[in-house]
């Protein structure tokens, strides 16, 4: 049994992949969490504002409420273009792979 152990060999896809591309995986998987948990959190804070709104205990102004989320937004998104070009920087090879990293990481987040 143990000569059989010693002769199989573990192969593990992520053991193969460089540095780079595994910085962009692990970035790119961290922001599309990231981007769900705050989805969550403000789709929360929203409900709760509607539901104290028919209390009659707040009054919603609804452009103010728009121009919030979308600053919100856009400085999400600034976020995610400033760590996709972070990740550019690495040396030709590692910034090719860290940004296929990314992307992949974003696909399975």
């Amino acid at each position: 049994m143990e000569e059989k152990l010693q002769g199989m060999h573990l192969e593990l896809p992520y053991l193969e992949m460089g540095s780079g591309f595994l910085v962009g995986l692990s970035v790119g998987y961290f922001l599309k969490k990231s981007f769900k948990i705050i989805l969550v959190l403000t789709g929360l804070i929203v409900v709760a504002l509607f539901v104290l709104e028919s209390k009659g205990v707040i009054a919603i102004n609804e452009g103010n409420l728009d121009s919030t989320v979308t600053a919100g937004a856009g400085a999400f998104k600034a976020f995610a273009g400033f760590l996709q070009e972070r990740l550019g920087r690495f040396t030709f090879a590692g910034g090719g792979s860290a940004i296929a990293g990314f992307l992949t990481g974003l696909k399975w987040g």
